[in-house]
């Protein structure tokens, strides 16, 4: 009976949005636990730093290289079905780190499986709400669910600390499983199937050369690269940076936020950031205010990580206002390449928007982590400092990208 309610309800309704939104959020709740409980996963395993950006950076990898295959099928398949599988996968993912990691091998291969499960259901979350909600008001829609993945991103980073230190990092694990369980039944219950919309002419699955024709399109998808590498790379290693500060100042953390708890802070603060953020890229002009957005994240990352000496209240506030300029273009990129998308070849392009995304945001991590073990190991300012020089660095490439590419007269 419940059931039936609620699948009876309007494509448009509140409720779908909200489903489909709470559904992103509790899959995301494992996704972040790695970096979240990284510097003990370094003392247990005796990780170097490329080690962990390995197993940081490649969750975004294998989503990366499973994201055009699966969101592309969302131009001939109901998005619905490839989130719920997505949904179970990253519950048996979760399961399995939780149940058998025993080192950097095990973790690998446990958090590629959890990538391919994130890129069975956030594009594909995002493609379903977009295929049920219809009207003027879709951009801010997209807005929502784009930030419902900084939202799941703080639960992760605070359930991570919150339960790895009362029960381990096993159970850390552990619940955020039953919560991708969770999900999926969230998304069975509450939202009804629906056919794709059928591509106005017979380009053969997978073929991608109509979308990169597109400047507009590529423009965007190039921007969310260099984007996804500056922010993946921070949510990264912000933890162990924070961490390195605070050990250079035994003590000066009295009273004040511990490092994951200012990770899951920054990542609420980014769910405002990213709503208003494409509000006002709407308002005041998508393609401007995310160059300027682009520049201003870039900057910080330049100079944020020779900062790691400063006292720990100093670097707690500015982490957080990092954290909010590299998600004030996430939704109005997004957004972006959805209104510039030919119709019938939204998911493709979603895919490769995806892909050139999730890419940078795997190669962010792993590269912050090589800069680190060849300038000291992390074991200084200067080597920090590097290392963000390293995110900001190809957030420049954003803006050149948006700039250059434009629809031609």
């Amino acid at each position: 009976m419940l059931s039936g309610t609620l699948m009876s309800a309007p494509r448009s309704s509140p409720l779908l949005v909200a489903a489909i939104c709470a559904a992103e959020v509790l899959t995301m709740f494992g996704v972040f636990t790695f970096p979240a409980l990284l510097p003990e996963f370094s003392e247990i395993w005796q990780l170097s730093n490329t080690d962990a950006g390995w197993i940081s950076g490649i969750v975004l990898g294998a989503y990366a290289l499973a994201v055009p295959v699966l969101v592309t099928l969302t131009d001939r398949v109901d998005a619905r079905l490839i989130n719920m599988g997505g949904a179970l996968l990253a519950a048996l993912s979760l399961a399995g780190f939780a149940l058998f990691a025993e080192g950097f091998w095990s973790a690998f291969a446990l958090r590629a499986l959890a990538g391919v499960a994130l890129a069975a259901t956030y594009m594909p979350g995002l493609r379903m709400l977009v295929d049920r909600y219809q009207g003027p008001r879709q951009a801010r829609m997209v807005a929502f669910y784009t930030a419902s993945f900084s939202l799941g991103s703080a639960s992760s980073y605070y359930l991570a600390g919150v339960i790895g230190d009362a029960w381990g990092w096993r159970w850390a694990f552990a619940v955020p499983a039953l919560a991708a369980a969770g999900a999926f039944l969230a998304i069975l219950i509450t939202v009804q199937a629906k056919a794709p919309e059928p591509a106005a002419d017979d380009t053969a699955f997978l073929d991608f050369r109509p979308i990169l024709r597109n400047r507009e399109v590529l423009g965007y998808i190039i921007a969310y690269g260099a984007h996804s590498w500056e922010l993946f790379a921070m949510r990264a290693w912000m933890v162990a940076f924070l961490a390195f500060s605070l050990a250079l100042k035994p003590g000066a953390g009295a009273g004040l936020p511990a490092p994951t708890e200012v990770a899951a802070i920054g990542a609420i603060i980014a769910v405002f950031a990213s709503v208003l953020g494409n509000e006002a890229a709407g308002r005041f002009g998508r393609r401007r205010m995310v160059i300027g957005y682009l520049l201003v994240s870039a900057l910080m990352a330049s100079f944020l990580g020779f900062l790691a000496g400063a006292p720990y209240w100093a670097l707690v506030l500015l982490s957080l206002l990092y954290a909010a300029l590299v998600q004030l273009d996430s939704a109005a990129l997004t957004a972006g390449t959805i209104e510039v998308s030919e119709s019938g070849r939204r998911g493709a392009t979603l895919g490769v928007h995806s892909f050139v995304g999730f890419m940078g945001g795997a190669l962010g991590p792993l590269a912050v982590g090589i800069v680190l073990d060849i300038t000291g190991g992390g074991g200084n300012a200067i080597s920090w400092g590097l290392g963000f020089a390293a995110m900001g660095v190809v957030g420049f490439l954003g803006p050149l990208a948006l700039g250059f590419l434009r629809k031609r007269a």
